[in-house]
């Protein structure tokens, strides 16, 4: 059974294989467009946008807290090229979107629901088979052109997110350079053992520029696949082993 609805302005696709899941689609729905309505920079009422406009620490959500807590160590992790900083206000989407499939995919597991593919905006996260009883496929898509797929990957448990401007733009800075735009590198895919690192470690690498698939070679748990404007891909030494031929 499969379901899309649009949420957080991006589509959310949900597919499950087990018998009777479908009865907890409105739940994981729900749950997305709750994450919507803490998170969103878009929404004058969310916690976030009210954290912008000043809402003292104490006021804050104790989820809201920890959510932040998570994006300072993410900026540790990754040498500051993760931050939610712009322009003195602060936007943790680049962390809470596969953080919060993340926690959808913990809710089908805690069900006892082991097959199911879940994808925010691009984002992936997979478990188990599909209904072919086969590694899920992910496609990964040629920026200079969508309706292209350039590489074909299969994963069995991990996440999968894509860093790129081919989509929505410059979206991501570098922080250490916040006026100049990101230049070469026009897309990097990173595979993680979940989507919740996937997501973040890909933002961060992409504000690396060239540099960010070498940051990803140098997390034992991470691959990556990086094209730059000169359309040529560089990836690192485990990435081929989710490659399969279509």
């Amino acid at each position: 059974m499969k379901q899309t609805e649009l949420i957080m302005g991006m589509p959310i696709t949900i597919e499950v294989v087990d018998k009777a899941a479908g009865k907890y689609f409105k739940a994981l729905f729900d749950y997305f467009r709750e994450v919507d309505r803490q998170y969103s920079t878009y929404k004058k009422d969310s916690e976030i946008s009210r954290i912008n406009a000043g809402l003292p620490k104490s006021k804050w959500s104790r989820e809201m807290k920890m959510v932040l807590d998570l994006c300072e160590k993410t900026k540790k992790d990754t040498k500051g090229y993760f931050n939610i900083s712009h322009h003195g206000k602060i936007d943790p989407s680049g962390l809470v979107k596969g953080w919060s499939i993340a926690n959808t995919a913990k809710i089908l597991l805690n069900h006892k629901v082991t097959n199911f593919y879940i994808e925010a905006g691009g984002d992936i996260q997979v478990s188990g088979k599909d209904k072919d009883s086969k590694p899920w496929i992910v496609g990964i898509r040629n920026p200079f052109n969508m309706n292209e797929i350039i590489k074909t990957i299969a994963v069995a448990s991990e996440g999968v997110a894509t860093s790129g401007t081919y989509i929505r733009g410059q979206h991501i800075y570098d922080p250490f350079r916040p006026e100049a735009t990101i230049k070469r590198v026009k897309s990097l895919t990173v595979i993680g053992l979940n989507i919740y690192d996937a997501d973040r470690y890909a933002t961060a690498a992409f504000a690396m520029g060239e540099q960010g698939i070498g940051f990803i070679e140098s997390i034992p748990e991470l691959e990556g696949y990086m094209v730059t404007d000169d359309k040529l891909a560089t990836y690192t030494s485990g990435f081929e082993r989710y490659v399969v031929n279509v």
